[in-house]
């Protein structure tokens, strides 16, 4: 249910860092980042990844639309975004045999695939992106193909995983797995700032425990100065109603 965007440009990387609260500078060629970003008083407007094509392409994820938010940040600068999310079709393969079924399916490709990395591969002929990572806390891959390929991979996943015990699972399963890992849901965990009706429905990074998101030294980005603020404050001002502004 991911919403997809692929984002090309001069200032592709300078538009990205602008936005989200990560670093993208430390990551290069076939990382994927998971970042949230913020409004300019430091509260989260949504969460998602962020992958490196490398040849200055990136792919931004997010739970609601964002492509008003990106071309907002984009005026005036090299670049160009696009909404793919009909385009790309996703299957998550999660689970302890997820490994093996995958390389049944595609041969050796993910052997040395490194956690929150992708690469490419084949499974029966049709050209995939496989990604390390996943909304369950388990041993976990996301398969990324042409939405118009996306019934003839399902079907060949689950012929080549039955052997394995491969189960189809829907959004309910996903959204047990997803508590049991710690893992957030926006407008359930947290309220987006963008829909939030009152300012005590909003959160920053801090207060979602993803601090460690949060690079106060790189160039300017959305939110900067009030989270270096709260980041000198502690976590304390939260419990003595300090206003961070």
């Amino acid at each position: 249910p991911l919403y997809k965007y692929r984002i090309q440009g001069k200032d592709a990387l300078r538009v990205l860092n602008k936005i989200v609260t990560r670093d993208l500078r430390k990551f290069s060629k076939g990382h994927i980042v998971y970042t949230p970003w913020c409004d300019e008083r430091g509260k989260v407007v949504d969460d998602g990844t962020i992958w490196n094509y490398g040849d200055g392409t990136f792919r931004l994820t997010s739970a609601q639309p964002s492509l008003k938010w990106i071309e907002d940040n984009s005026v005036g600068l090299d670049v160009r975004v696009e909404d793919v999310s009909e385009d790309v079709g996703t299957l998550a393969l999660q689970g302890p045999s997820s490994r093996a079924i995958l390389r049944d399916a595609a041969g050796p490709a993910l052997d040395k695939l490194k956690f929150f990395r992708f690469t490419t591969a084949k499974i029966d002929g049709i050209p995939v992106e496989i990604s390390r990572t996943g909304y369950t806390g388990d041993l976990g891959y996301e398969i990324w193909v042409d939405a118009e390929h996306a019934l003839a991979l399902w079907d060949a996943l689950i012929e080549v995983g039955s052997p394995h015990g491969i189960t189809p699972a829907g959004m309910l399963a996903l959204d047990i797995a997803r508590i049991e890992a710690g893992r957030m849901l926006i407008e359930v965990d947290y309220i987006s700032a963008h829909h939030a009706l009152i300012d005590s429905q909003t959160s920053t990074p801090y207060e979602l425990s993803l601090g460690w998101t949060v690079s106060l030294g790189k160039e300017r980005f959305n939110g900067q100065d009030a989270l270096r603020k709260e980041q000198a404050l502690g976590p304390a001002w939260r419990f003595m109603g300090i206003e961070v502004d």
